[in-house]
């Protein structure tokens, strides 16, 4: 199965582009940047063809297309691989607005072709087994969670509002709000956020806290933010402590690692030593084109958790809570 990759300004692409190396029946055929320099340097690297034009690369014999341009372009592409016959994978946040989000997944349905989205912290086994834990009954009626997403700041285009859409707010809550839906089969029903800039001088937050209320009645609450220094030894956490009525549980999504005490590079380093995360999504997606199957994680998850993204912004625009109004598919 041919595969692409559309832009390298994400970084998760070059993780991408290890798996779909490893993948047994996939192969990373061509790449498309608008970055000549990054495009060639990719090329090379990776052994795929490399193509500064994007209509010259979506008329590449390719069946799907991983998506990981900057957040505010995900709609031109995502759209133009779909009208193009290709199958997409398409990197989180779906989209820098929720109407921008729905035409994705109307125009994807029209065309008959795939949407998923790379959340790839659902693969996490750990996280598979919470869920297991959590869907059995063992912790009882589910009454609270407590979660952090803290990482180091991205900078380039991720702290540019208008190819980014926000700053650590809208990079961070989305892992955590999907793995909530996921786990609790739930939606929110309202948020209260208050962001703000305290690390570093941007033009966009790099922290906050968000508060919401699931429409069973689960408090759930977020950090997210750029906290982690460059001196940290990984690039952040996902934890996640869940408070039911038979019983709490707390992950920490990579807390499997050994230490790398590295002189050479002089710094020490967190090695993960558990399953990868982003293998088994991509080994994910390419199963589910080549079965003809829905996608896992679908265009109505980038969307629903887009959602919440919004209303945590207009929670701290008006300083107070919001109602979460949920878009129709139809």
């Amino acid at each position: 199965m041919k595969v692409g990759i559309l832009s390298f300004a994400h970084m998760h692409a070059q993780s991408y582009a290890v798996q779909l190396q490893r993948h047994p029946e996939a192969e990373l055929a061509a790449l498309w940047d608008d970055d000549p320099i990054r495009g060639e340097a990719m090329a090379a690297k990776y052994g795929a063809t490399y193509f500064r034009d994007l209509s010259a690369f979506l008329q590449a014999p390719l069946e799907a297309v991983v998506v990981c341009s900057e957040n505010a372009r995900h709609k031109e592409h995502v759209i133009a691989c779909a009208r193009a016959g290709k199958h997409v994978l398409c990197e989180k946040p779906i989209a820098t607005d929720v109407q921008d989000a729905l035409e994705m997944i109307r125009v994807c349905a029209k065309e008959q072709v795939m949407l998923q989205v790379a959340y790839p912290v659902r693969f996490a086994p750990v996280m598979q087994h919470v869920k297991e834990l959590v869907q059995s009954g063992a912790l009882g009626t589910i009454l609270a969670i407590n979660s952090t997403n803290h990482g180091q700041m991205p900078g380039g285009w991720f702290v540019e509002k208008e190819q980014s859409g926000g700053g650590a707010a809208t990079d961070h809550i989305v892992h955590l709000m999907d793995l909530v839906r996921w786990m609790l089969g739930d939606e929110v029903k309202s948020v209260y956020a208050e962001l703000d800039t305290r690390f570093y001088e941007l033009a966009v937050e790099d922290c906050g806290m968000v508060s919401l209320v699931l429409e069973s009645g689960v408090v759930v609450g977020i950090d997210p933010s750029w906290s982690r220094p460059k001196t940290f030894p990984t690039w952040g956490d996902v934890t996640m402590r869940i408070i039911g009525t038979k019983g709490t549980i707390e992950v920490d999504g990579f807390r499997q690692h050994v230490l790398h005490y590295d002189d050479t590079a002089g710094k020490l380093q967190q090695l993960p030593w558990a399953a990868d995360m982003d293998e088994r999504l991509i080994a994910d997606f390419v199963q589910s084109v080549q079965e003809k199957r829905a996608p896992s994680i679908t265009g109505e998850d980038g969307l629903r958790t887009l959602e919440v993204v919004k209303a945590a912004y207009e929670s701290n625009k008006r300083k107070q809570t919001v109602v979460l109004d949920r878009v129709p598919l139809a």
